[in-house]
């Protein structure tokens, strides 16, 4: 990867390229901080809208995590997401089993195992994939689900699986209401932090390299097809979760989780947000599902077309996404390793 040299400051000034880089924490800190006060001023149904935006937070940190870190388009990201959801609706279906700490294991397992699936099938061929290859193989996938879930009589058909019993935690039953909101948040919080942290990790390093000059890294000695591989599998698992989580939320599951609409969905969430930054994918979901909530209560006719209309001017004119109005294109990088003494805060 090239980057452009920046004139160093006077020493102990830290330059101004620095102390954008501490927005994000100051970003995400308030972010934590809403997310930790909206039950207490929102009313009940607010709150229950409230936590299905988390669930879909957390479905959108999947697909940054392959498409604005690793430049994989996966159009098919929804594959996963209903799949889980799926799954852990006839584990409490058929097996009776609603406790937190199996079912949403169980959900992250299985959309895990179908990511490796996929991404073995997509990823690691002879020859390395194209970006096309990876999108219309993923994007076939989604549509085949949703099409096998429509004709499955076992799994609801066209109604999907209703009436899932409440997810318990012990004799205590997650219902709508601030306590599965606080669970989705803490649960959004932790994977957020593992994502952060394997981001800024060396293997997030190659990544972002891996993102940007793809022949590069392979001249490096990388294996570019495992690497894609190990963060699309971890994508996948991201997403069971959240599909799993969502299947308990809405007390119901249906084939349109699976397919081509949930998929498009989520790309729109991290476009519009700003791809390769995590909270810029948390930002476009949340900014997204309240416009959208209030144009549709405001505006029920032609609330879609005003939305679209939004979304397409954001892209437009900011088309890393509504985070680079506070954030460099540096950002979707950031800062290896230690910096050195004396103020000087480049890259290691």
């Amino acid at each position: 990867m090239t980057e452009t040299a920046t004139p160093l400051a006077a020493p102990g000034q830290p330059r101004s390229g620095w102390r954008r880089a501490q927005l994000l924490p100051t970003v995400e800190l308030i972010v934590l901080a809403i997310g930790l006060l909206l039950p207490w001023v929102l009313q009940d149904y607010l709150t229950v809208y409230a936590t299905r935006v988390l669930i879909l937070c957390l479905f959108a940190l999947s697909f940054d995590l392959v498409w604005g870190y690793a430049g994989i388009m996966s159009f098919g990201q929804a594959l996963f997401f209903g799949s889980a959801g799926y799954g852990v609706a006839l584990i409490a279906r058929d097996l009776g089993t609603t406790s937190l700490v199996l079912v949403l294991p169980a959900g992250l397992l299985i959309g895990l195992t179908f990511a490796l699936l996929l991404g073995g099938f997509l990823l690691l061929g002879r020859h390395p994939s194209s970006v096309i290859f990876v999108a219309l193989g993923t994007l076939t996938g989604s549509y085949a689900a949703d099409r096998l879930a429509r004709g499955w009589y076992y799994l609801g058909g066209q109604n999907g699986i209703p009436s899932i019993p409440p997810m318990t935690l012990g004799t205590y039953e997650m219902t709508e209401g601030p306590a599965f909101y606080y669970l989705a948040l803490g649960i959004l919080f932790a994977v957020y932090l593992a994502c952060r942290f394997l981001v800024r990790s060396q293997f997030g390093l190659a990544l972002a390299g891996l993102r940007e000059n793809e022949q590069r890294i392979a001249f490096f000695g990388y294996k570019v097809q495992h690497l894609k591989a190990i963060i699309f599998s971890f994508s996948g698992a991201v997403a069971g979760l959240a599909g799993s989580l969502y299947a308990f939320h809405e007390g119901f599951v249906w084939p349109n989780m699976l397919g081509v609409v949930m998929s498009t969905q989520v790309v729109l969430y991290v476009l519009f947000g700003g791809a390769g930054t995590l909270i810029g994918a948390v930002i476009g979901t949340m900014v997204i599902e309240a416009v959208s909530f209030w144009l549709s209560n405001a505006y029920q006719d032609i609330w879609p077309i005003i939305l679209g209309t939004l979304l397409l001017l954001v892209i437009l004119f900011r088309p890393a996404g509504l985070i680079s109005l506070i954030f460099s294109e540096r950002e979707r990088v950031g800062h290896f390793g230690r910096a050195p003494k004396g103020g000087r805060h480049g890259p290691s």
